[in-house]
């Protein structure tokens, strides 16, 4: 595809495109990532931390609720983000989050992510503990 036939409409060899650009089903409504464990900043160039991605490839925008688990308090429940309609949003799990500017706090802690309509959520982790400092990505397990 290119930018010039972006919003034709059309239909794939498997029949569920129907614009170009656009395929429905691309995604879930329900994510859970078990495992957030967020790194210390360390003193390099490089920061440790933990990042959250959702991208959105719907026409139209995602609303996006972020809850938190702990093994040691209550969970923190419907932190609201909106994902523009085919765009990504990349959040750092280090910094304020939501319009409360919750923090998340060090230690274990998971998260759910849910939404009103289908979304891709990525989870990443830049961990400085060590010289070979260490990045991965994941993806979120897909629930509903």
């Amino acid at each position: 595809m290119n930018a010039s036939n972006a919003g034709t409409a059309s239909t794939d060899t498997c029949g569920w495109t129907n614009n170009i650009g656009e395929v429905k089903g691309e995604g879930h409504r329900v994510w859970v990532v078990p495992d957030g464990d967020l790194p210390p900043r360390g003193d390099g160039e490089l920061e440790g931390h933990e990042s959250l991605i959702i991208l959105n490839t719907n026409r139209e925008n995602a609303h996006i609720l972020i809850d938190i688990y702990f093994t040691d308090r209550d969970p923190v429940l419907g932190i609201p983000y909106t994902v523009d309609g085919q765009r990504v949003l990349c959040i750092r799990l280090d910094k304020p989050i939501g319009p409360d500017s919750y923090r998340i706090p060090f230690g274990q802690y998971a998260l759910r992510i849910r939404s009103d309509v289908p979304v891709v959520v990525q989870f990443g982790r830049l961990d400085v503990r060590q010289p070979n400092l260490a990045y991965y990505g994941t993806m979120a397990f897909p629930v509903a």
